[in-house]
């Protein structure tokens, strides 16, 4: 499988050179799913880097083998859990943009604590992305979205700023069905300071 980046050591960080074959930024969409957000964004901008980042196996296979089908040079997929990623196979300061689409919210206090984002893990998603990077977050859980931008608001590492107008972004599947549902959609952008 061509899209398939299968790093030969999951105890090391990853260029993009090492990971693409070129390049000096990439995107990264965190929790791909099948990749129907990932697919359709790295068509629209041959031009850019896409790697997709996915813990579970037969999702990932999906986003492999319609990447291959597509014949996309622009993607990679890896498997891996997320947190994990970012903490220890990103080379500092590489990825452009971070897209972090329909996450689990884990809505119940208990389970607060498996969210990727929280007041500690900030300073990781800020050192993975390049000075003036972007993490673009969208959302149906209205308490989700006000928990991350409480927890990045709270680092001064990153600015929120205006959801960008972005006609050619992609929906996801959980867009689509969260909104046909009436459900409300909450996006945050924030920008990486140097």
């Amino acid at each position: 499988m061509a899209t398939a980046f299968i790093p030969p050591d999951y105890f090391r960080r990853y260029s993009v050179t090492e990971i693409f074959g070129n390049g000096q930024e990439y995107e990264v969409d965190l929790g791909c799913g099948d990749g129907g957000f990932l697919l359709a964004v790295a068509q629209q901008h041959p031009d850019r880097l896409y790697l997709g980042v996915e813990r579970l196996l037969g999702r990932l296979r999906k986003v492999c083998s319609r990447g291959d089908r597509l014949g996309l040079q622009n993607v990679r997929a890896l498997r891996a859990e997320g947190l994990y990623f970012l903490e220890w196979m990103v080379e500092p300061g590489s990825i452009r943009r971070l897209h972090y689409l329909f996450p689990d919210p884990w809505p119940k206090e208990k389970h607060h604590k498996k969210r990727l984002v929280q007041e500690e893990t900030v300073p990781t998603l800020h050192r993975a992305l390049a000075p003036g990077g972007e993490l673009l977050f969208r959302t149906d859980h209205e308490e989700y979205y006000e928990w991350v931008c409480a927890c990045v608001k709270s680092s001064a590492l990153f600015e929120q700023t205006e959801w960008p107008d972005l006609e050619d972004y992609p929906d996801t599947d959980f867009q689509r069905q969260w909104e046909s549902q009436g459900r409300s959609i909450h996006s945050a952008r924030f920008i990486s300071k140097a």
